[in-house]
């Protein structure tokens, strides 16, 4: 399923009324990423299209097509389906590895960094600095995200300081809408 900023089809919208009265689109951004918008009409997608105001929520990308797709007709409860056949266990030495579909790896990736985001203190520029007093006893230990250039970077991997790149969604970046 496509990432989405907004509550499920069926839901509540934010602004109290049934979400079913908006319309739901499947879009895509130019670098492959999948996601649904919500818009009051047809022509409220197009105006927010041409304005630019539609953008990925994974790379901010606003060159947006709409998918093709069709409503979801629920039909009550389906019969379970068989459980597949179970694969041979690895041989010793290898391990299982799978390609997952892009929504869900999105999607995965997305909850992984908005964890992160909600478990952690901002401190900016002043990363490589903070990281270090912690490290060496200076400040108390705890989980910080900020800036650091590729040097600043480096320096903290050769003192012995973990650290590693946080790509953050330009839709985390700021509040929700």
């Amino acid at each position: 399923m496509p990432f989405s900023l907004l509550p499920p089809r069926g839901a509540f919208a934010p602004w109290g009324g049934p979400a079913a009265l908006m319309k739901v689109l499947d879009l895509q951004c130019a670098h492959g990423h999948l996601f649904e918008g919500w818009f009051a009409s047809e022509d409220d997608f197009q105006g927010q299209l041409a304005r630019g105001l539609v953008e990925c929520p994974m790379c901010a990308d606003t060159a947006i097509t709409k998918r093709l797709s069709a409503p979801r007709l629920n039909r009550g409860a389906v019969a379970p389906a068989p459980a597949p056949e179970a694969a041979a266990p690895a041989k010793p030495g290898r391990q299982e590895v799978m390609i997952p579909p892009e929504a869900a790896l999105q999607a995965a990736w997305m909850k992984a960094v908005a964890h992160v985001m909600a478990h952690t203190e901002d401190v900016g520029e002043r990363f490589a600095e903070e990281a270090r007093r912690i490290h060496y006893g200076e400040a108390d230990e705890r989980g910080i995200r900020g800036q650091a250039s590729r040097e600043e970077t480096q320096a903290l991997l050769e003192e012995g300081i973990a650290v590693l790149p946080l790509p953050v969604p330009p839709a985390l970046k700021g509040p929700l809408q």
